[in-house]
């Protein structure tokens, strides 16, 4: 594979990288928006979860909100890992394509 080929296939990497780290982001805020919503909703009103295309009543409010606050918690981690491996191909794209105008 030449040098001009790889630099595509590091193109193509960044670009999903960078769909990947969007598209998360977007699920942390909608998380956050559901909490921020479950927390202000009156304690007399029900709430309910989607499970498997049925919306079933949430008996426990502490615990939907404690198991919405470890997702977005496992969701901000898978964010800050996807947004390393951003950054390092980006640094592995720019390093290759210094080289490559270097030999040019």
């Amino acid at each position: 594979m030449s040098e001009l080929e790889r630099l595509q296939v590091v193109v193509g990497e960044v670009q999903a990288a960078r769909q990947q780290v969007a598209t998360v982001r977007n699920q942390v805020a909608e998380l956050e928006g559901t909490i921020a919503a479950v927390e202000a909703q009156p304690e007399g009103l029900a709430l309910h979860r989607h499970l498997g295309g049925v919306l079933i009543e949430v008996a426990d409010r502490a615990t939907l909100i404690e198991d919405l606050k470890a997702s977005h918690a496992r969701l901000q981690e898978h964010l800050q890992r996807l947004t390393e491996h951003e950054a390092r191909l980006i640094e592995a794209y720019e390093t290759m394509r210094k080289d490559l105008e270097g030999s040019a």
